[in-house]
């Protein structure tokens, strides 16, 4: 699958492309090289040092400390904005500024509010967006919602959802340690829950109304590497039962702070049959009575990139890439954006203000 803008490559630049750790030196470097359509021409990271160490390592033309110069350069297509919440609204207000199109990480914003504005912005500014929803275009994903909606497990009655993560409990990294705040914006609801959510809903529909408990555990966290005790105010545990727009029931749970782990587990019940997402997003399936689940291997066709040596995240991530050289090539509208990062951000306030008004609430999408 490839696309570009008649026969030029997308041009890329990465805000937060640290040689030596982080998200985007494992999925969006090593995704951007594995596609046709692209060209890594800039990387930013906060010292000029490592910033001409990416850009030595992963081939790109100009490497900044800040990311303002990315961002104005004109060989620069496409903004990818790979840094902590807290910081993706600076660069995406300057990015939608300079008329250049945008990639941001999820959350888009620290708040609804927050990312109200930046996805009015980009709209009025009339700027392509994206989001980083992967998991969403994952094959796999994609051929689960297939087969749910060729009636696999029949009418669909009940999906269950158990997400445990060994993050973000009594101790944590300095790198993590700003997520214990909850004004930052990367808690279990707004990370694990809606990453989860969104790939359960982009393969079953749009849920209809919830009940949820959102809760903290902890009341502080030690940095691991300073012993500094941080207090902890971001919630740990999410748990929602809700109603899907045809009549399944959702049952759900996330957490974070578990010792050992991850553990992340989707359950499909249907009429017919039964499905299983699991954590590797590996699917599995039976029909019938009695029947073992067994592998379902994904049809060739999903698959939209050449495989190679890439990690799972970095094959999620490619194909969000894949997706948006589609879009720009043919008109379709298969990437998720701003919009669809702006729908999430509601279903995250819905279940807060559930569990806050202690009611079942409608989802009016």
């Amino acid at each position: 699958m490839s696309g570009t803008r008649g026969s030029k490559k997308i041009r890329v630049g990465i805000i937060g492309a640290s040689p030596d750790r982080g998200w985007a030196v494992a999925t969006h470097l090593p995704a951007l090289a594995s596609l046709d359509a692209y060209e890594l021409t800039a990387v930013s990271t906060t010292r000029q040092a490592s910033a001409d160490e990416a850009a030595r390592r992963f081939g790109a033309r100009h490497a900044f400390d800040r990311a303002e110069p990315l961002i104005e350069h004109p060989d620069v297509d496409l903004v990818v904005v790979s840094v902590r919440t807290p910081e993706h609204a600076r660069p995406v207000r300057a990015a939608i500024a300079a008329k250049k199109d945008v990639f941001c990480e999820w959350p888009l914003g620290v708040s609804l509010a927050e990312a109200t504005e930046l996805a009015g912005a980009a709209e009025a500014a009339g700027v392509r967006t994206l989001i980083g929803l992967q998991r969403r275009l994952a094959p796999s994903v994609r051929h689960l919602r297939d087969l749910i909606a060729e009636g696999y497990v029949g009418k669909l009655r009940s999906v269950t959802v158990h997400a445990a993560m060994p993050m973000a409990g009594a101790r944590r990294t300095r790198s993590e340690a700003y997520a214990a705040d909850a004004k930052n914006g990367a808690d279990v609801l707004t990370i694990v829950a809606a990453h989860l959510l969104d790939t359960v809903v982009s393969a079953v529909g749009e849920l209809e109304s919830l009940s949820s408990l959102v809760t903290r555990q902890f009341d502080v966290t030690t940095v691991i590497e300073t012993g500094e005790v941080v207090p902890v105010t971001a919630p740990d545990q999410a748990l929602i039962s809700g109603t899907l727009v045809g009549g399944a029931v959702l049952s759900a749970h996330f957490e974070t702070a578990k010792r050992n782990g991850p553990v992340v587990n989707c359950t499909f019940t249907g009429t017919e049959g039964d499905l299983v997402l699991s954590h590797d997003l590996s699917l599995s399936g039976a029909r019938g009575d009695g029947q073992p689940l067994q592998p379902l291997p994904t049809p060739e066709r999903l698959s939209w990139i050449p495989r190679s040596a890439l990690s799972d995240d970095a094959v999620q991530i490619a194909h969000v890439y894949a997706a948006f050289a589609r879009d720009l090539a043919e008109g379709t509208s298969l990437a998720p954006t701003f919009r669809d990062a702006l729908k999430l951000h509601r279903l995250v306030d819905t279940i807060a203000e559930a569990s806050a008004a202690g009611r079942r609430l409608p989802w009016k999408g």
